[in-house]
């Protein structure tokens, strides 16, 4: 008799999936929504079925948020009944569509690859009703759709994506107009695509961008100015098309006509690009593929990391200007933590000079030389970063023994760009490298340049090019003891370079610039380590005349009066000044932005150093939220939501967050440290939603990625707060644990796990402990060994999470082998663990397997014995097809009569030699020849 089928995993009708996926929760949750809007509609008319939706929806918070998720999922996987969900969603939803919106960044940021097509392609209109309709929070949603527009693709999807989305913003231009950011996000992405789409089938999408951004640009041109030096960049290169040619030359030879406060190109090139434009240009999958690579994958192992990442994103011709992207966000936006560059992670120039080894086109690879260099041309120390530099000269150092071929194109390139980059400002950009090379030796992230710039293995033509160009950096270095104890390590680390076969850039051990060794007293040789960049503090006041002429009289005065003292206490009562003009009724929100920037600039300093005190006490905690910008959040404290004045202070505080991302954090410290925030942290969602992000889970790990690289002590602080206060956001994966389990070290372990055991911290739950676990199994190995710790400080079952062993490959996860190993050495079988722990793959050298059942033998004989027998019985009843145990290919092994019984011949093998096991050895092979006989 034909055993019958098992039952194939049913497939959603939102996301891809295969039968080994597990069940997505964003899926099943949608799904049940989707149920419930059914089951009160169900042989309903329209009016009938309104009501009923309507009547359910005022019910509570929850059954509003079921109503409305139901008919948003309706929206995406029912094409025929979309016009009819979403006119039931405008009439039926109570918070201006803000659960339909977080929703939406949700599935952009996480899910958007897995979508089905329909999903996809609904989600698109979805979009463009949410603007038709001017929903409050549609930008966001927008700019978060831009950044899955991805560079050097032209795949159908991608095109579809590019050119639907600028449809919108055609469509709805007079709405694109009223947002600054949404204008210059748009300029940005759409420039930058515009070299992608060259190929004469799409030049018809290629002119629409073009006049998109033209339109732009002659219309708002002081929106898209914020952008900065990229994009003088980005218009450079699509100059030669005719309509963009007329610009270029308005924008170099007659600012004016662009706009009467445009006073030239070097005002743009002096103005650093932000972090968000830098980012935008990068596919929320991209870019967390290349923050895994920076922040966890240690150096000379990397290798297959970026293979991965050259099959998925950078294998075709078209994808060569990608390269440009990757380098621009590596230098302006991954900025590591003291403590990343002090490991042996992955270093930013290693990534680099992989980009620029693999490169295969030559215009390309000019373009991605330009990239690096760019924040070179016109570097102010004082405005811009050292981080932006820094990875520069040190692919040119470390590319010298292995691969002198690529510091001497750089080195060349770096030369010739000062007269040829724009011939009119040929001393700025002289000056702008000059004060780069001299600010990289103030930093000492190389102590001095002539080893670089005058070595024998650079051609003589090049040599004499450099010391023509810069005579102060190639004189040789005066030879003080520690000075000639580096060049000996340098030395001594480069030759051990050469020694390897493989490039620097993809399987050396790591070596720094400025790595040091200390010599003791008995000439033993102690740990050498990389000294961290620390960017100076600047003490000069803060320029905020770009924006002072933008404020009216009165709150410019205000503003001046902070500039003007350092006083903290007076900074307060001034800046409660302002909190009370902000809330008058008058008060002109047009100037929201610029007293944004005003306040973000003077209160920098606020926001550098360590901000929980040495010493944790209540005065000390009170203390530490004494500062002027607390005051902000001490008025939205006091207040209550539904006040006029609680939406203009927050709309408030989204604006400086943009200015100053530290803010987000900094308000949770202040919820959670300020006694008058006593039970106020949901206010913190609130200020989720009125960001540009508009999403709560989106926001609070952008902020917590902010803590953990500023202040590992307020990360742990903060811990059992955010855990506490937000489960929904943070157990439902295990993002927010690997920040954590990332950079804490074991005391601040230890103390994590007592606070689990008190019951002041749930860091996991039973209905996504298993997920999690598996996720941890690509981590490092501390961060697996930390998160099994806390794991196993809750009092959750170990059955729960037993499944994880069909995972484990005892070569690829040693770490969660161990812990589950002495885990169950302190559990008594059950059925589940036997069949768990048998239907390992049998291996001469996995004796995973082998030890526990060697152990529970030796303990629990009879019940062990018990529940063997009723494997071989179940499996004894099924038919069987012999197969190989060792070459399955199966992701999850399956259960069968030869496995068990092989792994019992191994059992017995380990038991021959002990004591007292014959009685039991002579039972379990009894059973085994029973069933066998019948």
């Amino acid at each position: 008799m034909e055993p019958a089928p098992a039952k194939a995993k049913p497939q959603g009708r939102l996301l891809v999936s295969t039968p080994l996926d597990a069940k997505d929760e964003l899926e099943e949750r949608l799904e049940r929504c989707v149920g419930i809007v059914q089951a009160l509609t169900n042989g309903l008319s329209e009016r009938e079925a309104n009501d009923a939706l309507t009547a359910n929806a005022c019910k509570g918070q929850q059954q509003h948020e079921e109503v409305c998720l139901g008919l948003f999922t309706l929206v995406l996987t029912e094409p025929a009944q979309a016009q009819r969900c979403y006119r039931d969603l405008t009439l039926v939803n109570r918070d201006g569509m803000n659960v339909v919106l977080v929703k939406i960044n949700q599935i952009l940021m996480e899910k958007f690859l897995k979508l089905q097509d329909v999903p996809r392609t609904q989600l698109v209109w979805l979009v463009r009703e949410l603007v038709k309709s001017g929903v409050m929070g549609a930008d966001g949603v927008i700019m978060t759709l831009l950044k899955q527009i991805a560079g050097g693709d032209i795949s159908t999807k991608n095109l579809w994506l590019a050119e639907s989305v600028l449809d919108i913003l055609l469509e709805q231009k007079e709405w694109v107009l009223k947002s600054g950011m949404l204008i210059a996000m748009s300029v940005y992405t759409y420039l930058r695509l515009i070299v992608d789409h060259g190929a004469p089938n799409l030049l018809p999408l290629r002119q629409k961008e073009v006049d998109f951004c033209i339109s732009m640009l002659r219309e708002k041109f002081m929106d898209c100015l914020i952008i900065g030096r990229d994009l003088v960049r980005l218009l450079q290169n699509v100059a030669r098309i005719p309509e963009m040619e007329l610009l270029w030359r308005d924008l170099l030879h007659n600012p004016q006509v662009l706009s009467p406060q445009f006073t030239g190109v070097l005002q743009l090139l002096t103005a650093r690009t932000s972090r968000k434009f830098l980012a935008c240009r990068l596919t929320p999958d991209m870019e967390t593929k290349l923050l895994f690579m920076t922040s966890r994958v240690r150096f000379g192992q990397q290798k297959r990391y970026q293979d991965w990442f050259q099959r998925q994103y950078l294998s075709t011709a078209e994808s060569q200007s990608l390269r440009c992207d990757l380098i621009r966000y590596i230098c302006g936006v991954v900025h590591p933590s003291n403590e990343v560059l002090s490991s042996d992670i992955l270093p930013r120039w290693a990534i680099i000079g992989w980009l620029l080894t693999t490169c295969t086109s030559n215009v390309a690879a000019s373009n991605a030389k330009l990239a690096l260099f760019y924040d070179w041309l016109f570097f102010n120390p004082e405005k811009d970063s050292i981080m932006n530099i820094e990875p520069a000269i040190l692919v040119m150092h470390h590319s010298m023994k292995p691969h002198p071929a690529i510091t001497a194109t750089l080195l060349d390139f770096m030369c010739r760009i000062i007269p040829h980059f724009f011939p009119p400002l040929e001393s700025q950009v002289r000056q702008g490298v000059f004060n780069s090379l001299n600010f990289i030796m103030e930093k000492r992230v190389l102590a001095h340049l002539a080893p670089l710039f005058d070595n024998p293995k650079l051609d003589r033509e090049l040599r004499s090019m450099l010391r023509e160009r810069f005579p102060e950096f190639c004189s040789p270095p005066s030879p003080p003891t520690e000075v000639k104890m580096e060049e000996s390590v340098s030395m001594e680390m480069d030759n051990h370079v050469l020694d390897k076969e493989e490039s620097c850039y993809d399987n050396t051990e790591a070596t720094f610039s400025d790595d040091e060794e200390e010599v003791n007293n008995k000439g033993k040789k102690r740990e050498f380590r990389f000294h961290p960049i620390k960017e100076a503090v600047m003490e000069e006041p803060a320029d905020i005349t770009p924006w002072l002429d933008q404020l009216d009289d009165t709150m410019k005065e205000k503003v001046q009066q902070i500039q003007k003292t350092s006083d903290t206490e007076t900074q307060c009562e001034v800046m409660q000044e302002i909190v009370d003009l902000i809330l008058e009724e008058d008060f002109d929100t047009e100037q929201m932005s610029a007293l944004a920037s005003c306040l973000a600039e003077l209160f920098k300093d606020h926001f550098r150093g360590e901000v929980l005190p040495e010493e944790i006490t209540e005065e000390s905690l009170e203390e530490s939220v004494c500062k002027p910008v607390c005051l902000i959040f001490r008025n939205l404290v006091t207040m209550q939501e539904d006040n006029s004045g609680f939406s203009v202070l927050l709309d408030m505080l989204a604006e400086l967050y943009q200015k100053q991302p530290k803010i987000g954090y900094h308000l949770l410290y202040y919820l959670k440290a300020s006694k008058a925030a006593n039970g106020k942290m949901m206010l913190y969602e609130s200020f989720a939603q009125a960001t540009a992000l508009g999403d709560l889970h989106t926001c609070l790990m952008m902020d917590m990625k902010a803590c953990q690289e500023d202040d590992v002590r307020l990360l742990c602080y903060l811990t059992p707060s955010i855990y506490s206060e937000f489960p929904d956001e943070t157990l439902r994966s295990g993002e927010l644990l690997n920040m954590i389990v990332a950079v804490i070290d074991s005391t601040q372990l230890q103390e994590l796990m007592c606070h689990v055991m008190m019951g002041n911290l749930v860091m996991f739950r039973k209905d996504s402990v298993l997920n999690i676990l598996i996720q941890s199994l690509e981590w490092e190995t501390f961060e697996q060994y930390s998160t099994w710790q806390l794991f196993l400080a809750h009092s959750i079952p170990l059955e729960t999470i037993i499944p994880i062993l069909q995972h484990l490959k005892y070569k690829e996860h040693p770490e969660a082998l161990s812990c589950l190993l002495l885990q169950l050495r302190r559990e008594k079988p059950s059925e589940e663990m036997v069949k768990m722990v048998l239907s390992r793959p049998c291996h001469p050298e996995d004796q995973f397997t082998t030890s526990i059942l060697r152990h529970w033998a030796t303990k629990y004989d009879d019940t062990l014995a018990e529940n063997i027998k009723a494997q071989l019985i179940k499996n004894n009843n099924q038919p069987r097809k012999r197969q190989s145990l060792r070459s399955s290919s199966s992701k999850l092994a399956q259960l069968t009569l030869e496995q068990i019984l092989e792994h019992m011949d191994n059992l017995r093998l380990s038991l021959s030699n002990t004591k007292n096991n014959c009685q039991y050895i002579h039972t379990q092979f009894s059973i085994v020849n029973q069933l066998l006989m019948t």
